[in-house]
Formats: C-alpha cells, structure tokens, sequence
C-alpha cells in the first residue's frame, strides 16, 4: 500500500495525465507540502499519472459515451487498491456517489466558476456572427447556448484545453467554450475573449472547485488535507452535489448548478444563507428550467431546487435524454 507509518511518509498523489491535471494537482502539492512543513509533518510526495477512460476516447462525444465518472474511475480505483494516497479532480468531473471507501476529504478554495468563449473576433456571446461555429462537448452548455443564441451551429470538440484551442484554428470554428478556471489555472486567462455570465450559462456542478479524494480510514491523510479545505467552498459545493444527487445525474447531461453565500441571518448568529439556482434544459435549448431558492442546510437545499424543477418536469428531460 502506498505511505508508510506514523512519521516518515510517502503521499502518492493520482491525477490525470492532462497539462491541467498535472499544473492543478502541482499547485495542491505545493500547498500541502506548505502545509506539512507549518505543522512539522515529515510528509514527501510523490505524482502518480494515471489514464481514465475519458482520456482514452477522444472520437466521440461525451454524452455518447455513457456512464459517470469518465475521468475519475480508474483513479479511484487506484485509491481503493492503495496504489495512491489521495487523488486530485477538477470537482465537475465527480459523480454523486463515490466508492465505498471513499471520501472528499478536502475542497481547496473555489476559483471563478464561469464559462468563458474564446473567439476569432470579438468581445461577447453578442460579437459572434449569425450561424457562426461553436466547439463544446457539453450539453449543458450547448442548451444553454443555444436558449441564447438559437442561431448558433453548437458542434462536438474533445481533448484536453490546449489541443481545443488549436482545434479552434485548425477546424474553422468561429469559438470554443472552455471552464475559466482551467485557463486560469494554466495561466492562460489571456486567451479568454469573455466569460459568460452564470445568468446565461450556470456552471456545472461544482465548477471552478477541485476535490481532493482520499480513504476514509486514513487518519493522517483526513488530518493533513482537513488543514486546506475551504469552509465556504464546502459548503456551496455541498449543496450543487446534492441537487446533482436528487435529480441522479452525470456530468454529461444538461444540468447546471451555482451556489453562493449570503448575508447573515440576523436570528441566526454566524450562519449565513446559501442562495442556489439549478438548471435542467434540453439538448436543443428549446426548454430551460431554473430554480432559485436559499437555505441553511446544503443538503436541503440541494434537494429543495431539484425537487421544484422535477414539479416542472425536469425528471422528463432527463429520463429522455437517458440522464
């Protein structure tokens, strides 16, 4: 089993072999080498690549390609079997329902959660001409998009951000649609034209955060990453992953989600309101459904926003669409 005893110890990181994975999981390990040192751990890491399924299959859409956890199931395979320590996601990339065994034990502080274009000219969604060519493989964002922009040609592009962004030269089109913070992460914030606001393209399900797995009976490792989770980011993501968890969706359908803090509830001391909108459409963008409620509990408040869609018919969408 990877580590070793109390003391000494070797943590085995797995990520995916992406520039992404690899940039995102380095910047966790900086901090928790920081970290390790602040609190006197005698800890060193060491980066296992591992390929997930989603690497593998690049010919095809996403929604095609069935099932959950496309970029995150043989890494936590790895986790199950103790080849690895702890593992390192992008948050939108993690079903509901994690392995027995398992558990999140840390989400770092989320970054900006948008989408964002990046275009050949211009500035805005508004910029891009009638008809014009738009690369995602998602399709929340291309029933989004499209509720929009019905004019828009919402067209298939897979592999990492950076082969994307050559696509966006090579293949004719006129934009691609890419996370935020991927680029941000990669430093390449730049090469974004615009962000879209999230009143026009909710983020999926905890975009802009990581989560960083590891086993549910490995104390030090709780103990160590417990020291870099962000309170506030937990628990907005609490709340998007368990409307995810309600409605029984993957992170290829189109379902969108955004939570954030409030104010302070005055009859409450120190809690604070969660404010969510969740969003189910359909593929084509004819039909999009949104709930805005707010809560205390993240849980609740997850399962309050899908329960309100599925009284609109959103559990219809989904079940056509085989979500």
């Amino acid at each position: 089993m990877a580590g070793s005893d109390q003391g000494k110890r070797v943590i085995v990181v797995g990520t995916r072999q992406s520039a992404l994975a690899l940039t995102q999981s380095g910047q966790v390990i900086d901090e928790l080498k920081r970290i390790s040192e602040k609190h006197g751990f005698d800890y060193t890491f060491e980066v296992k690549k591992i390929v997930t399924k989603g690497d593998r299959i690049l010919d095809v859409t996403l929604s095609k390609v069935g099932g959950k956890g496309l970029f995150v199931k043989e890494i936590e395979q790895a986790l199950v079997d103790g080849d690895i320590d702890l593992a390192i996601h992008s948050m939108k990339d993690m079903p509901y329902e994690l392995p027995e065994g398992l558990i999140n034990g840390a989400i770092p502080k989320r970054i900006d959660p948008r989408d964002c274009l990046i275009m050949k000219q211009g500035a805005s969604l508004d910029d891009l001409p009638l008809g014009a060519r738009v690369g995602t493989s998602s399709l929340r964002r291309s029933s989004q998009l499209k509720n929009a922009r019905p004019d828009l040609q919402l067209e298939s592009i897979r592999g990492n951000i950076d082969s994307r962004i050559r696509k966006l030269e090579t293949e004719g089109f006129d934009a691609i649609v890419l996370a935020t913070a991927g680029l941000t992460r990669m430093g390449w914030q730049d090469r974004i034209s615009t962000n879209i606001p999230v009143d026009i393209c909710l983020p999926a399900v905890g975009q802009g955060a990581l989560g960083i797995e590891c086993r549910e009976n490995d104390e030090q490792i709780r103990e160590l990453l417990n020291l870099i989770n962000h309170h506030e980011t937990e628990l907005t993501v609490r709340a998007e992953r368990s409307f995810l968890g309600s409605l029984n969706g993957g992170c290829q359908v189109p379902i969108g989600a955004y939570c954030v803090l409030g104010d302070e509830i005055e009859d409450k001391k120190g809690t604070r309101q969660l404010v969510m909108t969740g969003m189910v459409g359909t593929p084509d963008g004819v039909t999009l459904l949104k709930e805005i409620k707010q809560g205390t509990d993240p849980e609740q408040l997850g399962r309050d926003v899908a329960a309100a869609l599925v009284a609109r018919g959103a559990d219809r969408i989904l079940a056509e669409i085989g979500g």
